[in-house]
C-alpha cells in the first residue's frame, strides 16, 4: 500500500555517501549497492562519485534497458519523500526512451570492423616503410601513419569500452584487447577507470581527473588553492614546481601534447601493477606486454639512432592532434566544484561540454569528437 512506504529524504540518503556504505536512489526508489560496487563493470569510481545522490538520469545514459531488471536484489525498501523531476530531466529521458524505440543504441559493428580493417592496412604500411625501404623519409612517413593508426585505434577501444560495439561481448572484448592494449600499449582498465569517472562529473574541478593535471597545467585559477582530487584521493598542490611550470602553460602545452602519451604509458603501469581491484587483469597485462614486444622490435630495424629517435618522437607527435581534440572539447566549457545531482546533470553534461565544427568527410579524423555533448548525454550510442 502508498501509506505503508517507508521513506527518507534526499539529505538523509546523502548520509550513505561511502566505501560500505554507498546508496543511490533511481526514479525515487533507494538501492545499497555497499557489497556491489565492486563487482560494478563500470568500476567502483563510477558508484562512488555518485553515492549518496539521485542517479537515475547517469543510470539511463549509461545502461540498456535490460539493466533495470537486476535493480531489485538492491532495493533496500525506502522510497525518497522529496523525490521530484526537473522539466528537463522529463524531456531527456522521454528523448532516450524514443531513441531506444528506434533501436539507435543496438545499430554496431559495421563501422567497427571498417575502422578495424582501415588499422590493418595502415599498420601493414608502417611495416613496408620500416621493414622495407631505407630511406629517412620512408621511415619518417611510416612513423605519421603508426601515429594516425594509434589514433584511430583509440577511438575503437573508447567506443568498445563505452557499449557493445561488435555483435558479441567475446568480440567486443577481442575488440578492446587489440586497439587498446596491443596496438596503442595503453590499458583499456586504466582507460574504463577514468573516463568513467570523467562522464560522470563532466568538467568538475575536483572530481573530474581529464581537468586535474597539476602540476604542468591548472585549466583554471581555482587549482591555485591546492583543491582535493576525489579521484586520485589526494591534494592537488599548487606549490612552487606547479607555479612555475603553469606560469608558462602558454607556451609548453602543445610541445606537451606532443610527449603526452608517455604519461598514458605510465598511468597504465601504475595501475596494472598496483593493488587495486579491476576486470581482466592478467589480459591487460597481456596486451601491454604484446605492445612493449612489438613497438621495441619495430624500432631496433631502423638503421640508427638519430632514424629511431625521429621515428619515436614523430609518432609521439603525430597522437598530439588527438590530444589537443580532447582538450577542446572541455577546456574552455564551463567548470564547478562538487558533483551533478539528480536534476542538474543534463545541465552539467551540457555546460561542460563543446562540440567541433567540421566537414562530413571529416567524420573519421575526429572519430566522434565532433559530437563530444551528444556522446555525453548518449554515450551508448554508436
Amino acid at each position: 500500500m502508498e501509506g505503508d512506504k517507508k521513506g527518507i529524504t534526499s539529505e538523509e540518503l546523502k548520509q550513505h555517501n561511502k566505501a560500505g556504505d554507498l546508496w543511490i536512489s533511481i526514479q525515487g526508489k533507494v538501492y545499497d549497492v555497499s557489497d556491489w560496487a565492486n563487482e560494478h563493470p563500470g568500476g567502483d569510481v563510477a558508484l562512488l562519485n555518485q553515492a549518496g545522490l539521485d542517479v537515475t538520469d547517469a543510470f539511463i545514459a549509461y545502461h540498456p534497458g535490460t539493466a533495470w531488471k537486476y535493480l531489485d536484489k538492491f532495493f533496500t525498501g525506502y522510497y525518497l519523500t522529496d523525490f521530484k523531476v526537473s522539466e528537463t530531466s522529463k524531456d531527456y529521458r522521454k528523448l532516450a526512451s524514443e531513441f531506444a524505440k528506434l533501436g539507435l543504441f543496438e545499430k554496431k559493428g559495421h563501422i567497427t570492423m571498417y575502422a578495424l580493417a582501415s588499422i590493418v592496412l595502415m599498420f601493414c604500411s608502417v611495416l613496408y616503410g620500416v621493414l622495407c625501404c631505407q630511406s629517412v623519409w620512408a621511415h619518417l612517413g611510416a612513423a605519421v601513419v603508426l601515429g594516425f593508426l594509434w589514433i584511430q585505434s583509440a577511438y575503437i577501444g573508447h567506443d568498445s569500452g563505452h557499449y557493445q560495439v561488435m555483435n558479441t561481448r567475446g568480440y567486443n572484448k577481442l575488440a578492446q584487447f587489440l586497439a587498446g592494449n596491443s596496438l596503442t600499449g595503453i590499458s583499456i582498465a586504466w582507460w574504463k577507470w577514468t573516463h568513467n569517472a570523467h562522464h560522470l562529473s563532466c568538467n568538475s574541478l575536483d572530481y573530474d581527473p581529464d581537468l586535474q593535471h597539476i602540476p604542468v597545467f591548472a585549466v583554471n585559477s581555482i587549482f591555485f588553492d591546492s583543491i582535493k582530487s576525489y579521484f586520485y584521493g589526494r591534494y592537488l598542490s599548487f606549490d612552487p614546481v606547479a607555479r612555475f611550470f603553469v606560469s608558462y602553460q602558454h607556451w609548453t602545452f602543445y610541445p606537451v601534447m606532443c610527449v603526452a602519451r608517455v604519461n598514458l604509458y605510465i598511468q597504465t603501469f601504475l595501475l596494472l601493477f598496483s593493488k587495486r581491484k579491476f576486470p581482466d587483469r592478467a589480459l591487460n597485462i597481456l596486451g601491454i606486454l604484446i605492445f612493449w614486444t612489438w613497438f621495441p622490435l619495430l624500432v631496433s630495424c631502423i638503421p640508427n639512432w638519430p632514424e629511431r629517435v625521429m621515428f619515436v618522437l614523430t609518432s609521439f607527435a603525430v597522437t598530439a592532434i588527438q590530444h589537443v581534440q580532447f582538450c577542446l572539447n572541455h577546456f574552455a566549457a564551463d567548470v564547478y566544484i562538487g558533483l551533478p545531482e539528480g536534476n542538474d546533470w543534463f545541465e552539467k553534461q551540457t555546460s561542460g561540454t563543446l562540440d567541433i565544427s567540421c566537414s562530413s568527410w571529416m567524420d573519421w579524423f575526429y572519430g566522434g569528437l565532433q559530437f563530444q555533448l551528444e556522446h555525453h548525454l548518449f554515450p551508448r550510442m554508436p
